[in-house]
């Protein structure tokens, strides 16, 4: 387990540090495999998750605030065993006695060990004093929260414990290929407990590499979030249509398209490294051999790529913040600046502007992000439809087991039935 505790330590530490958590797991000579390297992404992912908490509850018990680094990552490494974990908590504590010795801070083993067993203690009193303050209690940056209070003083508590929260193995079945009775059945030949989940999707109770689930090979599926495997259904495709997926990496949803009519679909992407997933997805899924184009080119610049011919569906799945997917990628919580959503605006309403004359008369543009501020979200479609009198906003329908509140999708918690992310979702229609 020590191994675990420092690998990990040595992967949030390069969070902090500006690094995004799959590069810092990449970068981390785990020498792991099997259980091993999922133990050490369960404790790096679990560990941003509840930094806010993780590191108040660190300074609390030292005399002063910890300015050595790995040994506040490592401390909240244990921490987070500690509290979410079955370990034990003294092997726990013996354990990460032995990781910082590991990191080259053999001399702080002593220290480590003193902060650890006090919290085990004094747990009860330690917790309730740190509590007190937001970032300790929410585990997201102070801007972040003032800013979801703002954006949604309904749900502004239920959004923030959302990305606290373990995300769900949500899966989308090939329509194409199989059923989902067939799937699910599949699934419990092979003694894997799921279940369905919205229209065409399953959630897998126990997750576990996908690529080892039976059907993965053979295209039976692909790996979509259920609040994401709404945006294909809004856009209300028939066969024949021409479509523009203009964000299209890594390709769930560009599948998912596929799945639900014969389209001639242009796959478009700025980045070449991200239009190989496209591909990849494309043709395990049993879709590269369809009347589907992937063309390298920026959304917010049609000139160079865009044939003059207009398009009947358009999917503007935007690049954003991403507060709406933390649960997945918790270092963003740490990452992000206030001063991004702000760019984040200015490139959304760029792509608006440039996707909006590629569109027919009376077709229609789905605005799409994984976004739960207003800033990224309904604010950019007021300000948009303002500018364009031809732009009609069509009513969404969302079916009754997705928790929204207009056009926002709520970020569910662990317990919910249909356990979503956050998405954000405009229905525009040329006039």
């Amino acid at each position: 387990m020590h191994h675990e505790q420092s690998q990990a330590a040595q992967a949030v530490q390069a969070v902090l540090e500006g690094a995004t958590l799959s590069a810092a797991l990449t970068s981390v000579d785990t020498g792991a495999i099997g259980r091993g390297r999922a133990l050490v992404q369960e404790l790096a992912y679990g560990t941003l998750r509840h930094w806010g908490t993780l590191r108040a509850i660190a300074d609390r018990l030292a005399t002063r605030p910890l300015a050595d680094a790995p040994v506040r990552a490592l401390v909240a490494v244990a921490l987070y065993q500690i509290a979410h974990t079955r370990a034990p908590a003294y092997a726990v504590v013996d354990r990460a006695v032995e990781a910082i010795a590991l990191l080259g801070h053999r001399a702080a083993r002593g220290l480590v060990n003193a902060l650890l067993r006090r919290y085990l203690r004094e747990r009860a009193v330690i917790d309730a004093e740190v509590l007190r303050d937001p970032v300790a209690r929410w585990s997201h940056q102070r801007w972040w929260i003032d800013l979801v209070m703002h954006d949604h003083p309904a749900h502004w508590q239920a959004i923030l414990a959302a990305g606290n929260a373990r995300p769900p193995l949500a899966l989308r079945v090939n329509l194409r290929q199989t059923t989902r009775e067939a799937l699910l059945a599949t699934f419990a030949a092979a003694g894997i407990e799921a279940g369905a989940r919205g229209d065409a999707g399953i959630i897998v109770e126990t997750p576990q590499p996908v690529t080892e689930l039976p059907g993965y090979t053979e295209g039976a599926f692909a790996v979509q979030d259920l609040g994401a495997q709404l945006a294909a259904p809004l856009l209300d495709l028939s066969d024949g249509m021409r479509v523009l997926d203009a964000c299209a990496a890594p390709g769930g949803k560009t599948t998912h398209l596929l799945e639900r009519a014969d389209v001639d679909l242009i796959a478009l992407d700025a980045d070449d490294a991200r239009l190989a997933r496209v591909r990849e997805n494309l043709a395990r899924l049993a879709h590269a051999q369809r009347r589907v184009r992937v063309v390298r080119g920026d959304a917010g610049d049609p000139a160079p790529w865009w044939d003059g011919q207009p398009f009947d569906r358009i999917l503007a799945d935007v690049p954003c913040s991403a507060s709406g997917v933390v649960r997945r990628h918790p270092d963003g919580k740490w990452l992000r600046r206030a001063s991004d959503v702000v760019a984040f605006a200015q490139q959304q309403d760029r792509i608006l502007e440039a996707a909006w004359p590629l569109l027919a008369p009376a077709g229609k543009l789905l605005y799409a992000t994984c976004s739960v501020f207003d800033a990224e979200n309904e604010a950019r479609i007021r300000a948009f439809t303002e500018r364009h009198p031809d732009a009609l906003r069509e009513t969404l329908t969302f079916p009754a087991f997705a928790a929204h509140a207009g056009g926002q999708l709520l970020p569910s918690p662990e317990t919910a039935g249909h356990n979503q992310d956050g998405f954000y979702y405009a229905l525009l229609r040329k006039a």
